[in-house]
């Protein structure tokens, strides 16, 4: 066997062995201080805010070796405000935060290292967190304690122990989220580990080791979602898939990545095309139903396009057709209504079954009256308990459906 399949061979391993590695995660690395703020200063010179940065930039090159994607939030010599780095941080879409800093206590006395978090159990009134933090107290200790326990062995520094605190960049972002005290500048022991590089090395080995010790909760942007349970659900069968470890709930949905659900779900290849002509409609130049199957091929669905395989099965099952300019859209979103019209059809193919809904005299949808071509799919899917209304008494069929709602709808059709 050559060295490259070798290779190959032993990624295709690993992967197995570890999914969850089988994507980098993204780590925002915070250089405490700089610029104007220099942070404090050290009984033998040294200014915080070099020594942050010195650590930060080791941290990141032991993390970027291990295959991990990561951000720094300054990248100089340069001010930012606590809100800026934690606004920076929001629009990364990371998975997790670490702030590096160096400590400093008036005794002169106290030297060690710890790790500071926000713990929604010492909450303090002056200082509140954001409602996400609130939520992450177990996520965020957890990373704090990994860190922690793999700094101090790496360092030999004393162990000072994890520390609940409302600092800013703990308690007000969005991802699990600590901050690194290395060691106190104000103590002359400690002064001299931070002056030494090969100290400095470790420390950043430690820190970068407590990180990968760690594993972040799968799809950071669901924890405190309200279709987290169903998306963990729908993930553990394997009917839905994350972007890295992001799940994008509130992402409307695209005709290319509900046709792999359904795939997924009732396995195109094992349908027969069953034509109902009851069921035909016509949506913004979109056929659902029954059409002569032809073989076309549409201008934006190249045979490179990573859903081509399974927007030529529906084809075949008639589920829906092209648009009069010869495009089929994989990448434009899906609505409620379309979504509801092709699952109750898919219902019917994987049953053999042509029965029809009859059309509730009751408890209908205000915005889907009688005639609107979806109403009995949605009735049906309804009567299932399968789809729900956006509220009791409206549907809103025309809007897109959601990440979140296409899980929470597979999940209810899994229950029953």
């Amino acid at each position: 066997m050559t060295l490259l399949k070798r290779l190959v061979l032993f990624t295709l391993l690993l992967t197995c062995a570890f999914p969850y590695q089988a994507f980098a995660y993204k780590v925002v690395l915070d250089a405490g201080h700089g610029g104007s703020d220099p942070g404090a200063s050290g009984v033998n010179g040294l200014r915080e805010k070099d020594v942050n940065w010195d650590i930060t930039q080791k941290v990141r090159d032991e993390l970027t070796a291990l295959g991990y994607e990561v951000v720094l939030t300054r990248t100089d010599d340069s001010y930012w405000s606590l809100a800026q780095r934690v606004e920076f941080t929001n629009t990364l879409q990371a998975d997790l935060f670490v702030s590096i800093h160096a400590n400093a206590h008036p005794d002169g006395k106290t030297k060690g290292s710890m790790v500071l978090y926000y713990d929604n159990a010492y909450p303090q009134e002056d200082y509140p967190a954001s409602e996400t933090m609130k939520q992450l107290t177990p996520y965020s200790k957890d990373l704090a304690q990994h860190v922690l326990d793999s700094l101090v062995s790496a360092a030999g520094t004393k162990n000072l122990g994890l520390v609940p605190s409302a600092v800013y960049v703990a308690r007000m972002g969005t991802i699990p989220s600590i901050l690194v005290e290395t060691a106190f500048l104000s103590q002359s022991s400690d002064a001299a580990l931070l002056a030494n590089d090969a100290v400095r090395a470790k420390m950043a080995k430690g820190i970068a080791s407590g990180i990968a010790a760690y594993t972040p909760p799968l799809f950071t942007d669901t924890l405190v979602h309200w279709a987290r349970d169903p998306i963990l659900r729908m993930k553990n069968k394997g009917v839905i898939e994350g972007i890295a470890n992001r799940y994008e709930p509130d992402r409307a949905l695209t005709r290319a990545e509900f046709l792999t659900l359904m795939d997924r779900v009732f396995t195109f290849s094992g349908l027969k095309s069953s034509c109902d002509p009851g069921r035909n409609g016509t949506v913004t130049s979109i056929v659902y139903g029954c059409q002569s199957v032809t073989e076309q091929d549409y201008k934006d669905l190249p045979a490179s396009h990573w859903a081509s395989a399974v927007f030529a099965k529906a084809k075949k099952l008639n589920l829906l057709q092209g648009y009069s300019d010869g495009t089929i859209r994989p990448n434009q979103s899906i609505t409620r209504g379309e979504v509801a019209f092709l699952f109750d059809r898919l219902l019917q193919l994987s049953s053999n079954n042509s029965i029809q809904a009859t059309l509730p005299s009751t408890d209908k949808f205000d915005d889907v009256p009688s005639d609107l071509w979806s109403a009995k799919a949605i009735y049906a899917l309804k009567k299932k308990g399968i789809i729900n209304g956006i509220t009791d008494t409206t549907f809103k069929p025309d809007q897109t459906i959601t990440r979140a709602e296409m899980a929470a709808l597979l999940d209810r059709y899994y229950v029953k």
